[in-house]
């Protein structure tokens, strides 16, 4: 009895890896630990962003709607829980990936600030943090690569025949993956505006014109 339960087991197990169940789980492991590693990068950015928007205020305290501008973009991030269940829910995924997208256009527009402080680029607390994030940027963008190829990778598996008849039997779908929109989002140039208004003046409205004949008021 026990013999035959050895070769049941032996022609189940023969027959899962050939119908494909064992490169499903394999290639949906793949996908996992590359947005793992995704996540990662981008943890590594926001943890680096207090400490650089705490470096920067000291120098561009008149440029606060650009610092609260990251910081509020980090918040968002930070409010999206990641869970393996989001690589499995296209809605949940553009959202974060979103996030991160306003994320990283708000340091973008950081830095386009930063560029009127002379004082503040030569500052070695600055270029320490500057490196940093410059750095985690192309881990992030290796990152993304990675995570693209892996996703295809499991994507071209759970449509091809006969691969595909397994995944509907044990519930492998497509997964999400970066979009044109995404790449569009994110390598969009930031607008700036160097305005000289007082922050918190209403409607960064410039002072009122003097009569004709009479000093202009300070």
């Amino acid at each position: 009895m026990r013999a035959w339960c050895v070769a049941f087991l032996a022609a189940a197990a023969l027959a899962l890896s050939g119908c494909g169940y064992n490169s499903l789980q394999q290639k949906d492991e793949a996908v996992k630990a590359a947005w793992s590693e995704v996540v990662n990068q981008y943890q590594r950015r926001a943890d680096l962003i207090p400490n650089l928007v705490n470096t920067v205020k000291g120098y561009a305290a008149q440029e606060q709607r650009v610092l609260i501008g990251v910081t509020e973009a980090r918040a968002r991030v930070g409010s999206i829980q990641v869970t393996p269940e989001m690589l499995n829910d296209p809605a949940q995924f553009q959202k974060y990936q979103a996030a991160q997208g306003q994320l990283t256009q708000a340091l973008k527009s950081l830095m386009v600030v930063v560029e009127r402080y002379p004082e503040l680029k030569s500052d070695q607390n600055f270029r320490d943090l500057q490196s940093q994030l410059e750095g985690t940027e192309n881990r992030t963008t290796v990152a993304r690569n990675r995570y693209i190829q892996a996703v295809q990778d499991y994507n071209v598996t759970v449509r091809s025949f006969p691969v595909n008849l397994t995944a509907k039997m044990f519930g492998f779908q497509l997964k999400p993956n970066f979009t044109v929109a995404n790449e569009q989002q994110i390598s969009t140039a930031p607008t700036v505006s160097f305005d000289t208004t007082t922050p918190g003046a209403p409607g960064g409205s410039a002072p009122a014109a003097a009569p004709a004949g009479q000093p202009a008021t300070q």
